[in-house]
């Protein structure tokens, strides 16, 4: 899988201590996908979030190329928190390994323990609201959002 320093690399881990990560292994999965693979097709359900471990992915919404993310980066949190459908496209460029965590395992880090919970949801909005501010800016500067 990935090491518990290198989770704590990710923004959703920040706060949390070694032992606490640790308490969250048994929520993670692995996965993988080859260069050209569609990991998420916007318009259709995806109820994770995804750690890219190695590769780089494409986002597109409605076809419009976005932007590109590697390793040390995250995609799926708006479909973690909310039932709707996926809001872009992503696409690997190259072979691409991913740790995942699910709406349903947030559910159960939730009953494991309220207060790893709670830095995990309050890491998240943190996150969405940064990518929220930069897409502000690139929108009101007329630029494309990258």
């Amino acid at each position: 899988m990935i090491d518990t320093a290198s989770l704590q690399k990710y923004s959703l881990f920040g706060a949390l201590q070694g032992e606490e990560i640790d308490k969250l292994r048994p929520f993670l999965e692995s996965a993988q996908a080859a260069a050209g693979d569609t990991i998420v097709r916007e318009g259709e359900p995806n109820d994770r979030i995804y750690f890219i471990v190695e590769g780089r992915v494409a986002v597109s919404k409605k076809g419009v190329p976005l932007l590109e993310i590697g390793e040390g980066e995250t995609f799926g949190e708006m479909e973690l928190l909310d039932v709707m459908p996926t809001a872009a496209t992503i696409v690997a460029l190259a072979p691409c390994r991913f740790v995942t965590i699910s709406n349903r395992a947030i559910h159960g880090i939730f009953h494991l323990d309220t207060r790893i919970f709670g830095i995990i949801i309050m890491n998240l909005a943190r996150d969405l609201s940064r990518r929220l501010r930069a897409m502000d800016e690139h929108a009101a500067e007329g630029g494309d959002i990258k």
